[in-house]
């Protein structure tokens, strides 16, 4: 199962690298893009949430490193305001050169 990195730039201008077991992050997040922070949020949480269930239906058991980013995640949201903006830098492996 490829794993893979993301990063973002909080509304504040603090950069942080996220872990996923999967690439289903390429069907939630788009590098470049700007989000707000609810929708990060969201889109990032639910992503997470599918990775670790792909790992859970691969090898029995679910993955603490995708739930410890969603966590990492939600925790950091809630010192923005929900509009404010988050800026995905890069999605890593890029998924032209991951498949």
């Amino acid at each position: 199962m490829p794993e893979m990195t993301f990063s973002v730039r909080w509304p504040d201008g603090q950069v942080r690298q996220y872990y996923s077991p999967s690439l289903v992050m390429h069907d939630f997040l788009t590098a470049g893009a700007s989000y707000t922070v609810e929708d990060f949020t969201a889109r990032s949480t639910k992503a997470l949430a599918q990775a670790t269930e792909r790992v859970r239906e691969k090898f029995g058991f679910a993955c603490t490193s995708a739930a410890a980013a969603a966590d990492d995640i939600v925790d950091a949201a809630r010192t923005y305001g929900p509009t404010s903006t988050v800026e995905v830098l890069d999605l890593r492996p890029p998924l032209s050169s991951a498949r």
